[in-house]
C-alpha cells in the first residue's frame, strides 16, 4: 500500500495485521519442495497475523508441458477457487536462447493460466522468478554462452519471466533478484547447497518473504518466524531485502497482473484540494472525501470548509481492491496540510527520532545491517525522543509494534 508523507518519513508499510484467509497453491519442481517453501510462506503469514491455506504439486524436475497435462497438477487447479496460483517453470529452461523459450515454455505457460482461469477467473496468476545457477549453467554453456555465468544465466531468467508475465497478464514474483541483491554482497551464508542450484535454508526462507510480500502486498521486517535460522540479523536481512526488491520497483513485477496498489498524492488551491491518484492497476475508483462527500473519478477535486479531514481511496481491478488513507488539514487561509493517518508515529527531526504512539508499544531500530541499535517500551500516548548525536547519515529501519497487533515499519532517514 502506497502512501504519500512528509519528506523526512519515507513509510514503508503500515501494517494493520487482522485475520484474513488466503489461498495460495504453488506449481514447480524440487525449487518448491526443498525445505517445503509452501508451508513457510504460510508460517511467516501465520507469525504476521494473517491466516493462510497452501498446496503444491511439485514432481521433480517438471516443466510448464508436463504440468500442462499432469492430472494431479490440473486436479489441484480444480480443487477451489484459488487466490493465486504461482507457476515455476523447470530451472534451466528459461534461460535457454530466446526463440527456444518461445516455443518450448511460453505455450505451456499461457496453456497454464487458461486452466487457472477457466477454474476461477478471479485467481491471480504469478509467475517465480527463480535464480541463476551459483557459477552459471555449465552443461549449457558450449550451446548458449550467456547461461556461462551467474550473472548470465539470471539475466535471461529475469527477461523471461517478465515476458511470461507480460504476455499473460500475470504478476511476477521477483525471487531470482532478491538471491541477486544477497549474493552481490558475498556474505558469510549461503544461499545454495552444495551443489550450486537447491535452495539452503537461508535461499528457501528469503524465497518466501519475497512471496508474502507478492501476494499479501505487506512487508515481513519485524516477522517472528525464523524459518529455523539462529542469527535474528540474517533474518532480519532477508526481510529487509524481500520487502526492498519487492516494494521499490512495483511496476516491474505487478504492472502485467492485476493485483491493485492504492496510494495518491494532492494538491490545493485555496479551499479546493485535487487529489491525484498514484494508484497500480486501478480499473474502478471510490473515494470517501471525509466530509460526508464521495466521489467514482480517478483524480476527483473538492472544495472543503475549513477542518480535519480524513480521506480513503479505495482501488479496485479484477477482483482484489487496495485501500490508501491520508489525513488533511484545511485552514481558513486556505494552506493544506497532510497528516500521518495513524495514531503511530515516527520520524527525525532536529537531530534525534522522535516515536509516538497512543497504545501501549515498543520500538525497535535497526541500522541497515540488521544490527539492533535501540529497544524500548514506549508508554501510552507518551512521546519519546532517541537522541544520538553520532548518528551517522543514512537510513535506518524502526518497527513500532503494539498490543493491538499493529505493526508501524518505516525508513528513518537522517540528513
Amino acid at each position: 500500500m502506497k502512501k504519500i508523507f512528509p519528506i523526512l518519513l519515507l513509510l514503508i508499510s503500515f501494517q494493520k495485521i487482522s485475520a484474513q484467509t488466503t489461498s495460495v497453491l504453488f506449481i514447480g519442481n524440487s525449487y518448491v519442495s526443498y525445505n517445503s517453501l509452501p508451508l513457510m510462506v504460510r508460517e511467516i503469514s501465520i507469525s504476521l497475523g494473517d491466516s493462510m491455506f497452501v498446496a503444491s504439486s511439485n514432481p521433480g524436475g517438471y516443466t510448464f508441458q508436463q504440468h500442462s497435462t499432469y492430472a494431479p497438477t490440473i486436479a489441484k487447479i480444480a480443487q477451489q477457487p484459488w487466490d493465486f496460483v504461482v507457476m515455476q517453470e523447470q530451472s534451466q529452461m528459461p534461460s535457454f536462447p530466446p526463440a527456444q523459450v518461445q516455443a518450448d515454455v511460453y505455450p505451456y505457460a499461457a496453456a497454464l493460466c487458461t486452466l487457472i482461469h477457466n477454474n476461477d477467473s478471479c485467481t491471480e496468476p504469478v509467475f517465480f522468478m527463480t535464480w541463476g545457477r551459483k557459477n552459471g549453467d555449465q552443461s549449457n554453456c558450449a550451446g548458449y554462452p550467456p547461461v556461462c555465468t551467474y550473472a548470465g544465466m539470471q539475466q535471461r531468467l529475469r527477461e523471461s519471466y517478465l515476458e511470461m508475465g507480460q504476455l499473460n497478464n500475470a504478476t511476477v514474483a521477483p525471487v531470482g533478484m532478491a538471491w541477486k541483491k544477497i549474493s552481490a554482497d558475498s556474505l558469510a551464508f549461503n544461499l545454495y547447497q552444495a551443489d550450486e542450484s537447491h535452495p539452503t535454508i537461508y535461499g528457501t526462507y528469503l524465497s518466501a518473504c519475497v512471496f508474502y510480500s507478492v501476494v499479501m502486498k505487506k512487508s515481513t521486517v519485524g516477522a517472528a518466524y525464523t524459518g529455523g535460522i539462529a542469527d535474528s540479523s540474517i533474518v532480519l536481512l532477508l526481510q529487509q531485502t524481500a520487502h526492498d526488491v519487492v516494494f521499490d520497483s512495483l511496476s516491474l513485477w505487478f504492472e502485467s497482473g492485476n493485483i491493485p496498489f492504492s496510494g495518491f498524492n494532492f494538491s490545493a488551491v485555496g479551499t479546493t484540494v485535487t487529489f491525484h491518484s498514484t494508484d497500480l492497476n486501478g480499473a474502478q475508483f471510490q473515494w470517501d472525501l471525509g466530509d460526508g462527500n464521495s466521489s467514482a473519478q480517478q483524480n476527483p477535486s473538492h472544495n472543503y470548509a475549513p477542518g480535519t479531514y480524513t480521506v480513503t481511496q479505495i482501488v479496485t481491478s479484477n477482483c482484489m481492491s487496495d485501500t490508501a488513507t491520508q489525513t488533511l488539514t484545511v485552514l481558513p487561509s486556505g494552506v493544506v496540510e497532510s497528516g500521518i493517518p495513524s495514531n503511530e508515529k515516527i520520524f527525525y527531526a532536529d537531530g534525534r527520532i522522535y516515536f509516538h504512539s497512543e497504545i501501549s508499544s515498543s520500538i525497535v531500530l535497526y541500522d541497515l545491517l540488521g544490527r539492533k541499535i535501540f529497544e524500548q517500551a514506549i508508554e501510552k500516548n507518551k512521546t519519546m525522543q532517541f537522541v544520538n548525536q553520532n548518528f551517522s547519515s543514512g537510513c535506518y529501519i524502526a518497527v513500532l509494534q503494539n498490543n493491538e497487533m499493529k505493526n508501524l515499519i518505516v525508513k528513518v532517514v537522517v540528513p
